[in-house]
């Protein structure tokens, strides 16, 4: 288990039920970045790669 596998499995039991948009996620991703820019990095990887998730080329 990697260390960041709680935090996931925290989100999930707390939040889990709820139903949300991809741009309310969108919107605290940018929120999580502007708090701590020194994320920016890796939050921009990962909203890419769910971003081309269902692109073939990528």
């Amino acid at each position: 288990m990697y260390f960041t596998d709680r935090g996931i499995e925290e989100l999930d039991k707390r939040r889990g039920d709820e139903e949300v948009t991809l741009a309310w996620v969108a919107e605290q991703l940018q929120g999580f970045v502007d708090a701590h820019p020194e994320f920016e990095t890796p939050v921009e990887r990962f909203a890419t790669w769910l971003a081309r998730l269902d692109d073939p080329e990528d």
